[in-house]
């Protein structure tokens, strides 16, 4: 097979996705959310998380039944600033639009609004959602929790997720801040490529099974090892990684109701993921003036991109701002998705009835 990127229409991946969604008898406005949170993966440069999950995670557990493709969506508890819901097994993420949808209008009447969900699924990007705030000129916060990849400060078996935090302000003319990071030093699909490729990964990503740090990455992959959370060892910090994963944990899992820690994602026969999630709204207009604000972050950004370069270097970033630009790009010009993806969505596709067609 050709080794060249394939280029396709960020539009016509979004249409295929959601075909591929329906075909398996996802409702067709959750059909379209679910596509346009894949392609935004896509396009802001976060592929681990985009298309390529189409059929190894989210196709093979409706086709498995493990996930519920009209899951309703349940009310727990409701005050004018919180909700508690039960999201039914179903997909992850038209559970997570529509809960932070009725997060940012809870936030619209009250000033500050936050809404936990449970029983739910991989979601895609936790920066999607947290994005939404922006156009009602809000801070908006996602959280999810997931399988144990992770190893704690000291431990040698994955505990916790890679458990992503994410977090956009508006500004006036910038482009918005959007902090959308995992708590963990990588995501085991780091591991994988390094391990396809041959190639030794670097030290401080990963312990073996016994605990101790390896460049090994077959003592990783496979539950064998665990990745190393965010800072890495204890002699670089990593416990403070560490406390964020369970943070992301305690406002997601534990506080929902969902399951947490080593307990996330155990799908056995008869049981669900049961994923949990954490979203925030806050109207910038219930603490301040809005236009303040956003000046002030117009200043803040520029404070940090005008400040002295390392030797070397051309410029400095801002959370967001290197996607942000990525999107843009790929929006006009194209999504290059790589060889293998594009084999895998071509045979998935005749499998299941749905030809990818856009090469």
């Amino acid at each position: 097979m050709s080794t060249e990127h394939v280029i396709v229409s960020a539009d016509g991946l979004r249409a295929y996705v959601a075909r591929f969604m329906r075909r398996f008898d996802v409702h067709e406005q959750d059909a379209a959310i679910a596509a346009d949170v894949l392609v935004a993966a896509d396009l802001r440069g976060v592929e681990s998380h985009g298309v390529i999950r189409l059929h190894s995670y989210y196709g093979s557990r409706l086709k498995q039944g493990h996930i519920n493709p009209r899951a309703p969506l349940t009310v727990l508890h409701e005050t004018p600033a919180t909700l508690a819901l039960d999201g039914g097994n179903g997909l992850g993420q038209p559970i997570a639009h529509r809960a932070m949808t009725r997060c940012i209008e809870k936030a619209q009447e009250v000033g500050a609004a936050f809404v936990t969900v449970r029983n739910s699924n991989h979601f895609g990007i936790a920066g999607y959602y947290a994005m939404m705030a922006l156009p009602h000129r809000m801070i908006g916060l996602s959280l999810t929790n997931s399988q144990p990849l992770v190893v704690p400060t000291y431990g040698r078996r994955a505990m916790v997720g890679t458990n992503p935090i994410a977090i956009a302000a508006p500004t006036r003319h910038k482009r918005p801040f959007v902090l959308d990071m995992a708590t963990s030093v990588v995501p085991i699909g780091k591991v994988t490529v390094y391990q396809k490729q041959g190639l030794p990964i670097p030290l401080g990503w990963a312990v073996n099974a016994d605990g101790v740090p390896t460049t090994d990455p077959n003592e990783v992959v496979g539950g064998r090892g665990a990745v190393l959370p965010l800072g890495g060892t204890a002699e670089f910090r990593g416990y403070k990684g560490y406390g964020l994963g369970v943070m992301v944990d305690i406002l997601c899992g534990v506080l929902s109701g969902a399951a947490f820690g080593p307990h996330v994602g155990r799908s056995h026969e008869g049981q669900t993921a049961n994923i949990g999630h954490f979203f925030a709204a806050i109207r910038v207009d219930a603490l301040g003036d809005a236009d303040e604000f956003a000046a002030n972050m117009d200043a803040m950004i520029s404070d940090l991109q005008e400040s002295p370069k390392a030797t070397g270097e051309d410029r400095i970033y801002v959370a967001g701002e290197k996607e942000y630009e990525l999107a843009e790009y790929r929006e006009e010009h194209g999504i290059p998705l790589h060889p293998t993806t594009v084999e895998m969505l071509q045979q998935v596709g005749q499998q299941v009835g749905v030809p990818f067609d856009l090469a």
